[in-house]
């Protein structure tokens, strides 16, 4: 078991004071937005192992594949942790984008190899051949939209604007089948003249801040990218916002963005993303619509499944990561959590104990595939793996 040093992104969106404060460390004043824990090239976790020195978990795991990852998950996954977790602060709204699926991803990435689009290059959409699926826990209210709401629903939010720029869009809405009215807004939104789509948004921000109520959200989210085409295509999906405890999957083709709050992030191991708007960086519109799924869906709030052990669940249909929590109070038995795959323990309340190593919150240790462990002490732990 290897206690992890892990780093902070200081992406512009962060918050400047979640991360600190669940560390229990003075903030920096700059936004600390992503902690991350896993084996990522862009920031692996660190590891202190006798006769080793500190390295990156990454190496660690490249030295002997299965003996850290256990022989089941390098014969599924290759010999590479499949999942990336994290600590997310949201101090302002991300970009909102989309994931592909496993297909999608390697199609795409073959096709951009042949075509020589260089790795780094901005307007590459695949960094990698897998897919991308990923929940968000929150551990405080936590707000951010989520799939696409009824056509019908969405209809009624705009008109009661009553711009004139966007009664082309309503009519579109009532428009049947809905993922054809769904499809053709999207479009419509993200092609349009980019100087008649600011003077849209610019009239759409001045009519939320108006009405406020539901309408509230996306004012805000103008502020924050004034003309932005974004701001409508946030407007056909479905807002959420979740309690502590409460969690969101987000599965291929299901366009989504975290407008703010602190959460855990768990994701496969990849970095494939396809941007809708609320952003400067590059929006590949026909790549996108082969991508987005236009369902029309509530988005799903998960609660996690109490076990015997005391282990809650949060279920998701992929196997590239299993996240759980258990919330120990005083006096509660130790439970063995020995498994056959790699697992990474994060602490975020009290003092959990995983074998005789104490975590405070933010605090986070590594367990090769196989290896004898326990947890114990009081407080919140969330547990990351890999589903056997």
């Amino acid at each position: 078991m290897d206690r992890l040093s892990n780093t902070v992104r200081p992406y512009a969106w962060g918050s400047t004071t979640a991360i600190p404060e669940l560390l229990g460390v003075a903030p920096t004043g700059e936004p600390q937005a992503e902690m991350w824990m896993g084996a990522h090239p862009g920031a692996p976790s660190r590891v202190h192992r006798a006769g080793h020195g500190e390295q990156p978990l990454s190496a660690l795991i490249e030295a002997d594949p299965e003996r850290e990852l256990g022989p089941a998950t390098v014969a599924r996954f290759g010999p590479r942790l499949p999942f990336l977790l994290k600590i997310l602060a949201a101090g302002a709204p991300l970009s909102l984008q989309v994931h592909p699926d496993l297909t999608q991803a390697q199609e795409g990435y073959a096709a951009e190899e042949r075509a020589g689009v260089p790795i780094d290059a901005p307007h590459r959409n695949y960094k990698d051949a897998s897919h991308k699926p990923e929940l968000i826990c929150a551990l405080t209210p936590f707000e951010g939209f989520c799939g696409f709401r009824v056509p019908d629903r969405t209809a009624e939010l705009l008109a009661a604007l009553e711009v004139d720029s966007l009664k082309p869009y309503v009519d579109l809405l009532h428009a049947h089948p809905e993922d054809a009215a769904l499809r053709e807004v999207l479009t419509a939104v993200l092609s349009a003249d980019p100087t008649e789509m600011a003077a849209t948004v610019t009239e759409t921000a001045a009519a939320c801040d108006r009405l406020g109520g539901a309408h509230a959200p996306y004012a805000a989210l103008a502020h924050h990218f004034p003309g932005d085409p974004g701001v409508l295509a946030a407007m056909l999906l479905n807002h959420v916002r979740l309690q502590p405890g409460e969690a969101l999957y987000l599965g291929a083709g299901v366009p989504h963005a975290y407008l703010g709050g602190l959460g855990i992030e768990i994701m496969a191991n990849s970095d494939n993303v396809l941007r809708c708007g609320l952003t400067p960086k590059h929006v590949d519109i026909p790549e996108l619509l082969r991508v987005v799924r236009f369902e029309a869906h509530d988005p799903g709030v998960l609660r996690p499944e109490a076990s015997p052990s005391g282990e809650e669940v949060y279920e998701t249909p992929v196997d590239e990561f299993r996240l759980s929590r258990y919330v120990r109070s005083e006096g509660a038995v130790p439970v063995d959590i020995t498994a056959p795959t790699p697992q990474i323990v994060l602490a975020t309340s009290g003092t959990p104990r995983a074998n005789d190593t104490t975590l405070t919150p933010g605090q986070s240790v590594f367990i090769p595939a196989g290896e004898k462990a326990e947890l114990s002490g009081t407080g919140t732990a969330f547990r990351a793996t890999v589903v056997a």
